[in-house]
């Protein structure tokens, strides 16, 4: 914010200027990769921010349809109790049973509807916890890809000081490494864990 004489500095602002004032091949080429960069992991941050809310909205929809198939359950006890007093009903001396055990028959229809009922909110429920985790599951890819992201930007910045090719090589890998991570949660594949299950797979073969 430069209007408050206040201006926070990233590592690919640094290599800009840094290049800009040297002039040379090198340091333009490693600013133009951090700006690259810089854009490539904010993009990233969003869909991370994204996947995070859709992962809290899911999760909060499953615990409304549970509560939901909680009621439904509490109301099919209800007619439960209700049945179970209208079969005692019938057998007590004095009474007219075939009245109560038409009863009988209606709060078992209305039984069977509120088990229904109750069976769709908790399917529901099951549905929506099953999104939740698969969202948060993508925003963890998105959080390890913008990470990486962030890690080439240092390196780079420090490769604009040393000089050093190594670095280069090295921040050009860990930003490939990146964007193959964030293509992975944008396609919704984890490569990482299906080798994860396949190891623990054959470690419990052996």
């Amino acid at each position: 914010m430069s209007g408050d004489g206040f201006h926070v500095h990233g590592p690919h602002d640094h290599a800009v200027e840094h290049a800009a004032h040297g002039g040379d091949g090198f340091s333009s080429n490693i600013a133009v990769m951090t700006a690259i960069l810089a854009t490539v992991g904010a993009m990233f941050g969003y869909q991370g921010g994204a996947t995070q809310n859709d992962a809290a909205l899911f999760k909060n929809n499953a615990a409304i349809d549970k509560t939901q198939a909680a009621n439904s359950w509490n109301y099919y006890q209800a007619k439960s109790n209700k049945q179970n007093l209208a079969e005692l009903a019938a057998t007590l001396p004095g009474v007219d049973p075939e009245k109560y055990r038409a009863d009988v028959a209606r709060y078992k229809g209305e039984k069977e509807d509120i088990k229904k009922e109750a069976e769709k909110w908790e399917a529901s429920s099951t549905e929506w916890n099953h999104k939740s985790d698969v969202a948060m599951h993508q925003h963890h890819q998105w959080a390890l890809a913008t990470t990486a992201e962030q890690i080439a930007i240092s390196l780079a910045a420090i490769t604009l000081l040393t000089r050093k090719k190594w670095l280069q090589g090295a921040a050009y890998g860990v930003a490939g490494v990146g964007i193959a991570l964030g293509a992975f949660a944008w396609l919704h594949v984890d490569p990482i864990a299906a080798l994860m299950l396949k190891l623990g797979a054959g470690a419990a073969g052996h």
